[in-house]
């Protein structure tokens, strides 16, 4: 039986923490390749340290010679990258830091199969929905993410001159009859200028921010704050701490209130299921959710490497459907294309929307007019619902 009363937790991180950095660096790499041409293959990790960036993976174009022409440009996508996220620190400046270019073409092997339209790979991959936020995402990870972000808009405005690039927050939030009704716990760890020292100092200055995007209601007198719980936090980012490409793939998901199938998202083509089947899981998942067949939705896929349909569809209402589970599976089944080639035309994911996803969550954004986070439309809703 499912539990009605509980806590759940989950965190996010900024997009000045190392990982995040590596992730928007091969995003980046990413988009450069698909506005040159959309069937662009990219498989982009990228590893940062004190002082160096590291690239390397595999990408390619139609055209061999134009291949040659973008290797070149590599290095300034990280520094351009760098320097928007705001790293102007001595041991980790985007005009200074080593950037070393290990990109090659794609394998032939891998290829083949994909320009066959089918999976560059197998795995599982899984979609989720939830009534609990207008975003139909887990409260804990969505208002996570809206507080890092909401600090990233002081922080880059100059209204707030002493924070710094790097930070993690994370909300415990007490659940009563299955709905999100208090924090509990409220961790935030923010790096900062030598200036502002003491916790005291930088709970002032970003509690106004969270107030904003949290539900007053659940900020109550019980309610613990955790801020710069360590003290100082002046070094950070990858003079901190290494990153890598695709280690927050829970943070990029949903926080841990559902299953993830172990691919990262960052630095791959469309053509990878790791990503695009995982973007239209959540789109089923919603729009399962949005049509209110559900509360709750849990949707996986599965494929094969070189197979172009999925193995298997598998839905989990956690007993919140209006009809049973295995309708939904073949109501899903009859109303989208779930080959990969059939969801990067339903999803226009055949262009270069990516770096925008590399912080604050691949799901729960807004749907954007040139076809960014197209996976979080509800256009579905209406045909599933009259298919049940």
């Amino acid at each position: 039986m499912a539990r009605n009363d509980y806590i759940f937790t989950s965190e996010s991180v900024s997009e000045g923490h190392p990982d995040k950095l590596c992730d928007r660096i091969s995003d980046a790499v990413l988009d450069t390749l698909l506005a040159e041409e959309e069937n662009a293959r990219v498989a982009c990790e990228t590893f940062a340290t004190s002082s160096l960036v590291v690239i390397g993976g595999e990408i390619g174009l139609s055209n061999p010679e134009r291949l040659k022409d973008y290797m070149g440009r590599i290095p300034q996508i990280a520094r351009d990258c760098i320097k928007d996220i705001g790293y102007e620190q001595e041991k980790f400046h985007w005009n200074t830091c080593h950037v070393l270019n290990f990109l090659h073409e794609q394998s032939a092997h891998i290829s083949q199969g994909v320009d066959r339209d089918g999976a560059g790979d197998q795995g599982i991959m899984f979609g989720y929905a939830v009534d609990e936020t207008p975003e139909l995402m887990p409260a804990p990870i969505q208002y996570s993410h809206k507080i890092l972000r909401r600090l990233a808009e002081a922080r880059k405005s100059g209204v707030e001159p002493h924070l710094r690039p790097d930070a993690k927050t994370q909300l415990s939030l007490r659940y009563e009859n299955g709905r999100p009704v208090e924090v509990t716990q409220l961790v935030l760890s923010t790096q900062h200028d030598s200036e502002a020292q003491s916790s005291d100092d930088i709970r002032a200055m970003v509690e106004p921010y969270i107030r904003e995007v949290v539900p007053s209601e659940w900020l109550t007198d019980k309610t613990e704050w955790w801020v710069n719980p360590t003290g100082t936090f002046v070094i950070g980012g990858p003079d901190g701490d290494a990153g890598l490409t695709g280690r927050k793939i829970i943070v990029d998901t949903y926080g841990g209130a559902a299953p993830h199938g172990g691919g990262a998202f960052s630095g791959k083509d469309p053509t990878k299921v790791d990503r695009s089947a995982a973007y239209a899981a959540r789109y089923l998942a919603k729009n399962i959710v949005a049509a209110g067949i559900a509360t709750r939705c849990t949707l996986q896929l599965s494929y094969a490497i070189g197979i172009a349909r999925p193995l298997s569809i598998y839905v989990d209402t956690h007993g919140t459907g209006q009809v049973d589970d295995a309708q939904i599976e073949r109501a899903v089944a009859k109303s989208m294309d779930l080959t990969p080639l059939g969801i990067r035309t339903h999803l226009g994911l055949n262009r270069p929307i990516y770096e925008r996803t590399a912080a604050y969550g691949h799901f729960g954004r807004e749907p954007e007019a040139d076809g960014g986070f197209s996976w979080e439309r509800t256009d579905l809703a209406e045909a599933l619902k009259k298919s049940l």
